[in-house]
């Protein structure tokens, strides 16, 4: 399969820089084998069925980007550069992977100002990423980064306006309990604590999982050839009473549907060989058409990018021409695209 093969022209005005308000009042194209059908988040619950268990990614999205200040003494006096970062994952060694721009204006041992409570001093670089020493850990950190922090926004939705105070929310989903990412399961952001309870009134089930998603989400395929890309890994657990609220699910003869393509991914990580179970660690499974889905029946998500791995994914679930058929239908009746856009839910 070549990389051209997930490719489509997507209009730049479908891009969405802001999410549906509410956050269920986003439009929901339900594809049901061959048929599609125009809905809201909201008409979920006529489509789940009662003992259907949708599967819920509860990262913590972390407001990872930064913008400081580096001071160096010079013979003109005191000299101040600008420096921005983005936090990417913390190490074993207690500093954070990111990116900095402008690197260069950086060396080892100086510190960056990003505010009176938060200082971070470079320790090293290695593959284009600074790894950064913080002045204060736990739940300091949580404070101090939260305050002079702003969310990480998409490329796409950077592009075209800086985040604000309002993506601390939008940004982030109801359930969001486990901090670590620097990208959010996007498809989750359509849930409100209404839409929720009317599931539940309804008999779907939800069970949690965590996988944190990392910024190599948005990292471009650079080979035609697709099965010659290497997958980016990101850490996630399936607890040992998910995979058992899973295997229940199945046995009972209901239906486990995976909120977004991060929670898909973990769990069929989890239940390679046939059988999910308890799972912890790095993930890099790569999900492409001919995969053998093992314990995913359907799949909400979001309308993804051209020539991504996520494009991939739900060919995978789908099928390639089913695939094209869905998006060229989306794009004539101008469903909103990418993270703050509208959702899918996708019936094999």
């Amino acid at each position: 399969m070549k990389l051209s093969d997930f490719d489509f022209d997507l209009p730049d005005d479908l891009i969405a820089t802001r999410p549906a308000v509410p956050r269920s009042a986003a439009r929901l194209l339900v594809a049901e084998g061959d048929v599609i059908h125009d809905q809201q988040v909201t008409d979920l619950t006529k489509w789940l069925r009662p003992g259907d268990r949708l599967v819920l990614n509860d990262t913590r999205v972390i407001p990872a980007r930064l913008n400081g200040l580096r001071f160096r003494d010079s013979a003109q006096g005191r000299v101040q550069a600008k420096i921005e970062v983005t936090l990417l994952e913390p190490r074993g060694n207690g500093t954070w992977g990111a990116l900095i721009k402008p690197l260069r204006k950086l060396k080892i041992g100086e510190e960056v100002v990003f505010s009176d409570d938060l200082r971070a001093t470079l320790k090293g670089v290695e593959n284009g990423q600074g790894h950064l020493a913080f002045n204060c850990t736990g739940d300091d950190f949580d404070a101090a980064l939260n305050a002079a922090g702003a969310m990480p926004l998409p490329p796409y939705i950077a592009a075209k306006r800086a985040a604000d105070a309002q993506d601390k929310t939008d940004y982030q989903t109801v359930w969001a309990r486990n901090t670590g990412a620097v990208a959010a399961p996007t498809a989750s952001l359509h849930f409100d604590e209404p839409l929720l309870a009317a599931l539940r009134d309804k008999g779907v089930t939800f069970t949690h999982v965590t996988l944190h998603v990392g910024a190599g989400t948005f990292l471009p395929v650079k080979v035609d050839d697709i099965s010659q890309h290497k997958m980016h890994s990101e850490w996630g657990q399936v607890s040992a009473g998910a995979a058992a609220e899973m295997t229940a699910t199945k046995a009972a003869g209901g239906r486990v549907i995976p909120v977004g393509t991060t929670a898909l991914r973990l769990i069929e990580t989890a239940a390679k060989g046939g059988t999910i179970r308890a799972w912890e660690g790095d993930t890099d499974i790569f999900i492409t058409p001919g995969f053998e889905f093992q314990i995913a029946d359907a799949l909400m998500t979001n309308f993804h990018l051209p020539k991504s791995t996520l494009m991939m994914l739900v060919s995978a679930l789908m099928g390639q021409d089913r695939i094209k058929s869905i998006y060229a239908y989306a794009i004539a009746e101008r469903y909103r695209f990418f993270s703050y856009g509208d959702a899918s839910l996708l019936l094999p």
